[in-house]
């Protein structure tokens, strides 16, 4: 196991410590998660009720016997457990090297608590890009104009939700609240990787938290 696996394991180890019997769960997507949904289903805990971000998540899932139900008949979560791609010691984070971002963003706002799980290597001084980008099909062209500093991925990738996947390239280190709102302003651009402090509650990094709110 290297020491990038050996570090995500530790740290989904951790963050699966947080659950208890008869909690929400929101599962996220990615290598990470992975490591998480094997922790959690060697505690065999009971009565959860968990809402997966992607496909690959809720099929994973349930091969463990974890169960998944649709996000429609939940209106909170008790607690909702991602990676991501970076992470400041200010909380903010960039994620959706997956393309599952806008589904994270909504599991994430919903919870009481959202606990991101990383690898050492994801911790940075400041975010840079690029930063992941679900777009409308409608319009296309003009969103990518009005977004200047934005390319497709290749292939035009499709979102679990059959949005484009595109990324944000321009700089987001200096302001990433102002990049924030900018993109959320944009009409074209459903929903973005850049999650803030307001979201993100802790951050478990390796062998044990890192950041607690």
């Amino acid at each position: 196991m290297s020491a990038q696996d050996e570090q995500m394991r530790e740290a989904a180890q951790s963050a699966a410590a947080l659950v208890e019997p008869g909690m929400r769960v929101g599962l996220g997507t990615g290598r990470t998660v992975a490591w998480l949904l094997r922790a959690l289903a060697a505690r065999h805990l009971t009565d959860l009720r968990c809402v997966a971000t992607s496909p690959e998540t809720e099929q994973a899932a349930a091969g463990l016997g974890i169960p998944v139900e649709p996000f429609d008949g939940l209106d909170r979560l008790d607690i909702a457990i991602d990676g991501a791609d970076q992470v400041t010691d200010g909380r903010w984070a960039i994620k959706g090297g997956h393309g599952a971002h806008l589904r994270e963003k909504i599991v994430a706002t919903a919870a009481d608590r959202f606990v991101v799980i990383v690898s050492a290597d994801k911790l940075v001084a400041r975010l840079r890009p690029p930063v992941p980008l679900e777009l409308e099909r409608f319009g296309l062209a003009a969103t990518l104009r009005e977004l200047k500093s934005a390319r497709l991925r290749t292939g035009a990738l499709a979102t679990p939700d059959r949005g484009v996947l595109a990324d944000y390239v321009g700089v987001v280190e200096d302001e990433p609240g102002a990049i924030a709102s900018w993109l959320d302003s944009v009409p074209g651009v459903v929903g973005h990787g850049l999650f803030g402090p307001e979201l993100v509650g802790d951050v478990i990094v390796g062998r044990g938290p890192a950041l607690q709110r």
